[in-house]
């Protein structure tokens, strides 16, 4: 069976690098019409929705900081209303800001909490409200394997990450009975712009970290998200997904 995304609408935040700019591209390989939000980088983001409609499909960007929940809701009517529906919403808009806890700006800390957490609840929020109505619905949220394990030097990051995994879960358990599922996945190391700041020395450390000895690609956590968008998943709620060489064992 072919894994089919046809006559479904989706919207990826931060789709336009990196694991994003993966699941946006994978998800319109399934058939996906797909709104591609940024916030920073319309240059990136109208590279992905070109690259889409060169391969026959629908794409639209959209600017939004999805950590403010107006713009959130603007994001999310944009999407209704360009292409008549919104079935899968990726939450997957996220920074980092490193810093051992004793040196950690406190606009750091609310940084990273506002751009990774509070836009999973800002956009979640508003796409329920659609979703409810249709009586149909996916949303993914790409938390990380730092929420799991914790990251000496992430308290900030890890917290948000760990949160979106506690609010899959509470929102799974919500919203299940109007045959909306929520699943997280949480990536490993992925070979994304992240990694470029990290020295060869501490990289080749954390590989040591991985049973399978090697960086993840943005296209095998792209995979896992057509997959937990598709009705071949209809029977999966509330789950963490590991993309990440199997550090996170469990």
């Amino acid at each position: 069976m072919t894994l089919s995304l046809e006559n479904k609408v989706a919207l990826v935040t931060g789709g336009s690098r990196g694991i994003g700019r993966a699941i946006a591209l994978e998800l319109a390989a399934h058939g996906a019409a797909v709104v591609v939000n940024y916030n920073k980088s319309p240059e990136s983001a109208e590279e992905v929705v070109k690259q889409i409609q060169a391969s026959g499909g629908r794409a639209a960007a959209f600017q939004a900081d999805v950590s403010d929940f107006k713009q959130a809701e603007a994001l999310v009517k944009f999407a209704i209303e360009t292409f008549g529906d919104l079935g899968i919403l990726v939450n997957n808009a996220g920074i980092t800001r490193d810093q051992l806890i004793m040196m950690m700006p406190e606009a750091d800390w609310d940084a990273v909490i506002n751009t990774n957490l509070k836009s999973t609840f800002n956009c979640s929020k508003a796409a329920v409200k659609h979703m409810m109505r249709k009586r149909v619905g996916r949303i993914i949220n790409i938390a990380s394997v730092a929420g799991q394990m914790g990251n000496p030097g992430q308290t900030n990051y890890s917290a948000s990450k760990g949160g979106q995994i506690a609010f899959t879960k509470a929102l799974a358990r919500e919203i299940a009975a109007r045959n909306i599922t929520v699943n997280a996945i949480a990536p490993g190391f992925v070979d994304t712009e992240i990694l470029d700041a990290m020295t060869p020395e501490v990289l080749e450390a954390a590989l040591k970290m991985v049973p399978l000895g090697r960086k993840g690609k943005p296209e095998e956590i792209a995979y896992a998200a057509a997959f937990l968008a598709s009705d071949e998943s209809a029977y999966i709620t509330g789950q963490v997904l590991g993309v990440d060489g199997g550090m996170a064992m469990m």
